[in-house]
């Protein structure tokens, strides 16, 4: 026997969204089963239109496009007023991340495959060279907009979580990595903006925190204080475990500190050490990966530094480098680096010169441009001693070929 016909259109739609039954999508939009097992009949009814707005929010595509046909007397939708709302969408900067597209569909599992080489380029970030993996990633994140055009309802909010990722991955790449501020500025605009299609408030709040990195390296404290708030509000609407409420807090320290207030900033990271504590039920998200309880006290060991609290620096910064995990090497340049500046800052030219070259000795396994500047601000603290011959050895390790060449390729 031939099988009946139905609304495949919105059968396939409804694959594509995620909804794998007709109860899963009933459930969804808040009606009943027979309600659906209707639109997905061979002449399905023209829904009301508080169920329209619900169907084509949930499946990313136009009643027509679903498979339903407007009764006679009602106006069918003016493709030029969509033109007109597309450009006024472009107008305002918001054409850079895709909306959805009547084109064919995905299927549901494409989420899961994009999302798997998300976490791939995520875990890669800690051993790879980052002029390998930008470019990687950026083709990743080209490859997600796509997708958003071709995926609908739950598929494209996981397809968009995912991309944001992948792009604020990017932006800390181009920022912490390959020092281009500018550019990273734009890429987390783009992933702020994959961050609300997929709904997710603790991706923005993460993105945003970021943003603050950037006038807060420059002295512009105003501005990122402000980006500050707007992330906490974002952390706010979401279940935010107590690792990521601590990172803000941690964060908006770095920031103070850059912008030379270190009591604040101390305060800060009192806070942080009290929050993570005190914990939360709440799990942190698989993306957090950048922030622990030791990275926490790197925070605190570097404020210490600069406050001028050096056998309190001292201490805390050598705990970190104890604790530290094996695979943290990027991170390990940084305490280099920081024990080097304690040293300096505390008249030991020899102890100063011993750890910037354990620094540099980890940056010709693993690249990190915020570990070389840590050597170069020690570098320059030590000019007073330059004419000892510790740091001209120094200097022959720090402008030595391999090193120098190093530098200039990444």
């Amino acid at each position: 026997m031939s099988q009946p016909t139905s609304n495949t259109r919105l059968r396939s739609a409804r694959h594509a969204a995620g909804y794998r039954s007709q109860q899963e999508l009933a459930t969804a939009l808040g009606v009943g089963v027979r309600q659906v097992r209707r639109w997905e009949s061979e002449n399905p009814p023209w829904p009301h239109p508080d169920l329209q707005q619900a169907l084509t929010e949930l499946l990313g595509q136009d009643m027509e496009s679903l498979g339903f046909t407007p009764p006679a007397g009602r106006d069918r939708p003016d493709p030029v007023r969509r033109s007109l709302v597309g450009a006024s969408v472009a107008a305002v900067g918001l054409a850079a991340v895709p909306m959805q597209s009547a084109v064919a569909m995905q299927p549901a599992s494409v989420a899961a495959d994009f999302e798997a080489v998300t976490r791939s380029h995520r875990r890669l970030y800690w051993s790879v060279a980052p002029a390998t993996l930008h470019p990687t990633a950026v083709a990743h994140a080209a490859l997600g907009c796509a997708l958003l055009t071709e995926t609908a309802g739950q598929t494209r909010r996981a397809v968009a979580a995912a991309l944001a990722e992948s792009y604020l991955l990017a932006a800390r790449v181009e920022f912490f990595d390959l020092r281009d501020a500018d550019r990273a500025g734009k890429t987390y605009l783009l992933a702020l903006q994959a961050a609300g299609q997929a709904d997710d408030p603790l991706l923005g709040s993460a993105i945003l925190a970021h943003c603050a990195f950037i006038p807060a390296w420059v002295g512009e404290r105003d501005a990122a204080v402000e980006r500050m708030v707007a992330a906490r509000t974002y952390a706010r609407r979401g279940p935010a475990s107590a690792d990521l409420l601590a990172w803000l807090d941690a964060v908006e320290a770095e920031c103070e500190t850059r912008c030379g207030n270190t009591r604040t900033a101390l305060h800060l990271i009192g806070h942080a050490e009290d929050v993570l504590a005190a914990g939360t039920e709440h799990k942190s998200p698989a993306w957090l990966d950048w922030f622990t309880a030791v990275r926490l006290a790197a925070f605190k060991g570097n404020t210490q530094l600069k406050a001028g609290h050096l056998p309190q620096a001292r201490t805390t910064l050598l705990g970190v480098l104890d604790e530290l995990p094996r695979t943290e090497d990027k991170q390990r340049t940084v305490i280099y680096g920081d024990l080097a500046a304690v040293e300096a800052a505390a008249g030991n030219p020899e102890a100063a010169c011993e750890y910037a070259c354990r620094a540099l000795d980890q940056l010709e396994v693993t690249w990190y441009a915020m570990g070389m500047d840590r050597v170069r601000e020690v570098r320059r603290a030590l000019a007073p001693h330059q004419h000892d011959q510790c740091v001209r050895d120094l200097d022959e390790r720090l402008y030595g070929w391999a090193t120098t060449v190093s530098a200039l390729a990444r």
